[in-house]
């Protein structure tokens, strides 16, 4: 079940209350019968991987920042050795 937080109008006190999304908000304090206000905090995400920024799955549009392909290099074929006996 979520956290909701209140806030008193007019004492300023803080409430957590654990409700379920289908519930009814809270509208006054328990201490000064005050008003209540649904508080709402920023939420810290952190997103991680590749494919968040604009620049990461982004082609080069100017040709001199392009690589050229790479060559494959095969290997030279070593010259048969006599036989030690």
């Amino acid at each position: 079940m979520p956290i909701y937080e209140y806030k008193c109008r007019k004492c300023d006190k803080v409430y957590e209350e654990f409700q379920s999304i289908h519930d009814k908000p809270l509208k006054y304090c328990e201490v000064c019968k005050g008003r209540l206000q649904k508080v709402f905090s920023s939420v810290g995400i952190s997103f991680k991987g590749s494919g968040f920024y604009s620049n990461d799955s982004q082609k080069s549009k100017s040709p001199a920042a392009q690589t050229p392909a790479k060559k494959e290099v095969k290997p030279e074929p070593k010259p048969d050795l006599p036989a030690k006996s």
